[in-house]
């Protein structure tokens, strides 16, 4: 390779060569600071520098420094000199931990662009960019966070099973212990069923304490509901809004869980940099999408809901199966993203279902499951030479993961089984045994579990005992039992609000829903067109009429209601398990939001048929027929949103209601006029038999004789009866979600 004349050319050379050429620019009197990043901020050592050698040089002034172009600081050309080349002419592999790579980050001037398509990747840390992920490699800050070591011992977890007549007591996890500390990441493997989620959903607080065994431990103290706002928690299912624009969930997420002693727009800068650290610019203004809304594809909602978590700086990050559902290339950019966060001093616990090999190896720590029990922890590069000691090793070539995924299942195809396993096999004589001659898949689960127990255990155990050598003050944090909400219940309330808007707006108005409501309109305009009110006959069709629209401005509203907790229940659950704010203010952000939206529609419909059906054309009648409706659909809505509170499941929810507004209907004063005494009390809780009377009164408060026999007194007793129903059905939805709560255990 010819020689460079330009003195900002970087070439190849043989590796004495290179040597002396980086000792002369460490000898650089304009030599620079070490580039931020290389270092961790919680005091851990990267791992990135067991595998290569980190070097931030920035070099003085060239001769053609005129020609030298300033580059923005936070987007410093990185380089790697390939050494393929090298007098051994071999390419050395990672695994083999012979691979040795230098980066360099310049900052003072333009790497020409053919030099920079000249130098190749060479090592696993150096992924391609998928479509989706943008062209920044994310870089993720470094800022001060509280160190968690979390330590757990014994943990043992059971489920009562109820049957028709009898209770069944079943294990789901069996005296599982680990550590993991700042800077790793840990990953969970194991089968499905064998309590993968469970144990991260315990380590996270997630599940109800009261039946967990074992201790678990955050920096030597237990549980405690500060560290809720120190815990992010990413959900195998992406629970997101879809209407909602990448930019706008960040920001949304950032106004609701940073402290109070950021302003707005500060917490709105650190959502644009969550949003560059993971490369969503390109796809920030889309929305998220769902079954029925295109939006941003999964690896990019993937690292939404990773972002979600992240942007309060979290000490302790869990995500379950993270990788689910991704191509290998955007698993692999999702799994190097957790190793950058881990790397700035945050501890990563992930469920991982059956990763690549190249996954494989970017865990610092591993935990293997089977039917809940413990078969291995400890170093993930280790697992293999552990397994090999106790007699388990592959026949063939395979990825790591599957070996180990094949051990916990019992499957022994193409793996050596331990002459102590198949003598105890023949020794007893086991019908069980396969047969190709190797043992049953409970054998081989019970061999392993043993085998970890008596080798290993005690020795982790012994560990896990020994205190920590920390200060009293980090201690003392994480056992603090005070909240810390990111915003007050006003600002939570007005944030959740305009969310809420937001996000409801394109259901409101879909052109199904204004079609469905303004045909109605019309048609109802025509078959009462220009009525008579002067003659008892005309006033009788029109009594007709005002029941209908009594009727239909309860049903529509109900079933409208119904859905309203039910479909947001996970994404409730969700960001209260992270306290993101509190339940009241969200009910009255979510009750509250719905009222400008919902009385569009109303106000439209009336217009159309209040001057086509010939009522009473005055500005009062009008107003006070519009105030009527309103009040109506308010009632109606707190009857819906109570029953799918309380009921939580939509089947059962539109059933009950059917009834339930069916019934309100027949006894609303229009079919029967002489109700039975024993059962007239239903029409005093209906609250279309209220708006009915009161819309009569409002039409024919001066005409004589009353129509329907209905007095035309003020109204009061019925606007009294809907205002107690608009706040009664509200509070019995209220305290059912307080119920869902602490049944949950979130």
């Amino acid at each position: 390779m010819e020689k460079p004349t330009n003195s900002t050319t970087l070439a190849r050379t043989k590796s004495d060569q290179l040597v002396e050429t980086l000792a002369a620019a460490f000898k650089s009197p304009t030599q620079s600071d070490q580039a931020p990043g290389t270092s961790d901020s919680g005091g851990t050592l990267s791992r990135k520098s067991s595998r290569r050698l980190m070097m931030a040089a920035s070099p003085g002034r060239s001769s053609g420094g005129s020609k030298n172009t300033h580059i923005r600081k936070s987007r410093s050309a990185q380089m790697k000199l390939d050494l393929e080349e090298l007098s051994s002419g071999a390419a050395l592999s990672r695994a083999s931990s012979a691979s040795l790579g230098l980066s360099f980050s310049f900052t003072g001037f333009t790497v020409p662009p053919d030099e920079i398509a000249d130098s190749k990747p060479f090592s696993d840390d150096d992924i391609p960019e998928d479509i989706e992920a943008g062209t920044h490699k994310p870089k993720f800050q470094t800022e001060p966070t509280l160190p968690i070591y979390l330590k757990f011992t014994d943990v043992t977890y059971k489920v009562i099973i109820k049957g028709m007549t009898t209770s069944e007591e079943r294990d789901i996890l069996s005296g599982i212990s680990g550590a993991v500390n700042p800077g790793e990441v840990l990953a969970l493997m194991g089968p499905s069923g064998s309590g993968k989620t469970t144990l991260l959903n315990l380590l996270g607080g997630r599940l109800n304490q009261s039946s967990v065994g074992g201790s678990i431990t955050y920096n030597d103290q237990p549980y405690s509901k500060f560290l809720k706002s120190r815990i992010g928690f990413v959900t195998q299912d992406d629970v997101l809004f879809p209407h909602l624009t990448v930019k706008e969930t960040l920001t949304y997420a950032a106004r609701l869980r940073l402290p109070k002693t950021l302003t707005k727009q500060q917490k709105e800068k650190r959502a644009i940099d969550v949003i560059y650290e993971l490369g969503l610019e390109r796809c920030q203004d889309t929305m998220i999408g769902g079954s029925f809304v295109r939006g941003v594809s999964g690896g990019e909602r993937k690292r939404v809901c990773i972002g979600n978590e992240i942007i309060i700086n979290p000490s302790l990050l869990f995500l379950d199966e993270p990788t689910s559902g991704l191509d290998s290339t955007t698993a692999l950019r999702t799994v190097q993203t957790l190793q950058d966060i881990a790397e700035a001093g945050k501890t990563v616990i992930t469920t991982i279902h059956q990763p690549s090999s190249r996954l494989f190896h970017k865990f610092d720590k591993l935990i293997l499951l089977g039917k809940g029990s413990l078969l291995y922890f400890g170093k993930a590069s280790e697992a293999i030479v552990y397994f090999s000691s106790i007699g388990c090793s592959p026949l063939i070539a395979m990825n790591p993961a599957e070996f180990l995924l094949d051990l916990a299942n019992g499957n022994i195809n193409d793996i050596s089984v331990p002459s102590e396993l198949e003598d105890k096999v023949q020794m007893e004589n086991s019908e069980a045994e396969t047969r190709n001659g190797k043992p049953p898949p409970a054998v081989v689960h019970e061999y392993l579990v043993e085998a970890y127990e008596s080798r290993v255990a005690e020795n982790e155990k012994k560990k896990l005992m020994t205190p920590l050598p920390l200060d009293e003050e980090l201690k003392l944090k994480v056992s603090s039992s005070k909240r810390q909400w990111g915003a007050s219940w006003w600002q939570q309330y007005c944030i959740l609000f305009c969310r809420g808007i937001k996000e409801r707006r394109h259901d409101y108005f879909s052109w199904l829903r204004i079609t469905q409501v303004l045909s109605t309109a019309i048609i109802l305009g025509l078959l009462w067109w220009q009525s008579d009110s002067k003659s008892p006959k005309g006033r009788q069709d029109q009594a007709g009429l005002l029941f209908f629209i009594a009727v239909f401005w309860g049903f529509f509203p109900v079933f409208t209601a119904i859905f309203t907790f039910p479909q947001e229940r996970a994404m409730l659950s969700k960001e209260r398990a992270a306290d993101m704010y509190r339940l009241s203010a969200y009910f009255l952000a979510r009750t509250t939001s719905d009222l400008p939206l919902d009385l569009i529609l109303p106000v439209l419909f009336l217009l159309v048929v209040y001057f086509m059906a010939g009522l009473r054309v005055s500005a009062s009648p009008f107003f006070l027929s519009m105030l009527t409706v309103f009040l109506c659909i308010v009632a109606a809505q707190g009857l819906g949103l109570a029953i799918g509170a309380t009921l939580m499941d939509l089947k059962r929810a539109t059933t009950l209601a059917s009834v339930t507004v069916m019934t309100f209907m027949l006894a609303g004063g229009y079919f029967v006029k002489k109700v039975p005494v024993f059962i007239s009390w239903i029409r005093h809780i209906s609250f279309n038999y209220h708006t009915y009377k009161l819309l009569l009164k409002v039409q024919y408060q001066d005409i004589m004789p009353p129509v329907n026999g209905i007095t035309t007194d003020s109204g009061l007793k019925e606007v009294g009866a809907l205002v107690a129903m608009i706040f009664g059905y509200r509070l019995l939805a209220y305290l059912s979600l307080r119920r869902m709560k602490l049944h949950s255990g979130a």
